[in-house]
């Protein structure tokens, strides 16, 4: 079953012949016959009978006729949708970590989307970097700088990052640290520096924040994860020196999209955002 054979019935219904669809969907008048003999064999009925040089549908086509009318107005309202909805329309998949989807840009979608109806947010969260040559994702977030690729690479902005410790604690605090493979950023560099032995390896940014939340362990985490911690008197926070750059990666062939550029735009607004707090 596809669309295009199912309206050769209604025309068909509609033309009375063969040769009245042929010009009316303008397809070969064999064709007509031929797709009408393919689904009368997947249904197992038949579809018309020939009266008068004219093709009458049976009962079982009129049921049949009164499901595809309803697919029609349902193609036919499809067609109207960037019409009735104001602004662009789009379904965009934004790839990021778990604690970005979460503390930055998660609180600010509601307002977004709004403001935009014709727009469609899907959020990819993983540790993983999605494979933009596969089109897993649209746009993607990313904490550290990418490898050049077919894709647009923008610098979003940067990120303080602040290291936790209890202030008061009846042992040396457990320390958390990030996996080896992320030795390269700035959190790992400045906890390798203190040359203590990581009790806890985790790139999970809310397991670090629940053990520092217990006043018994010690962890650096970005400020969007970390806005209560700045608050609970029993910890000491430490700003880092050096800050997380954040990048931003898009699809080439949506640079230009309507929809693409006010996500673009709302992303960037809201790590602006996290930095004005």
């Amino acid at each position: 079953m596809n669309w295009d054979d199912l309206r050769i019935i209604a025309a068909v219904r509609d033309e009375g012949t063969y040769a009245g669809a042929s010009a009316r969907l303008r397809i070969d008048e064999t064709t007509v016959g031929r797709r009408l003999s393919r689904i009368e064999r997947a249904l197992g009925l038949r579809l018309f009978e020939a009266a008068d040089g004219v093709r009458r549908p049976t009962r079982q086509c009129e049921a049949v006729l009164a499901h595809v009318e309803a697919m029609a107005a349902h193609a036919a309202e499809i067609g109207r949708v960037g019409e009735s909805l104001p602004g662009p329309v789009g379904h965009l998949r934004i790839a990021s970590t778990s604690a970005v989807a979460e503390e930055v840009l998660s609180p600010r979608a509601s307002d977004f989307l709004r403001a935009n109806p014709g727009l469609t947010l899907q959020f990819l969260t993983s540790s993983e970097n999605v494979k933009f040559s596969r089109w897993e994702a649209d746009l993607a977030i990313r904490l550290r700088k990418p490898d050049k690729g077919d894709f647009a690479i923008s610098r979003l902005g940067d990120v303080r990052i602040y290291y936790f410790e209890p202030v008061a604690a009846e042992r040396e605090p457990v320390l958390c640290a990030y996996p080896d493979e992320l030795g390269a950023i700035p959190e790992t560099q400045f906890l390798r520096a203190k040359k203590i032995r990581a009790r806890c390896v985790t790139d999970n940014v809310r397991v670090i924040r629940n053990l520092i939340r217990s006043h018994q362990a010690a962890g650096v985490l970005p400020e969007h994860s970390c806005t209560d911690l700045l608050a609970d008197r029993r910890l000491r926070a430490t700003l880092l020196p050096k800050r997380r750059d954040v990048w931003l990666l898009v699809q080439n062939h949506l640079k230009r999209d309507p929809a693409m550029r006010l996500t673009i735009e709302w992303v960037r607004h809201c790590f602006r955002d996290v930095a004005r707090a």
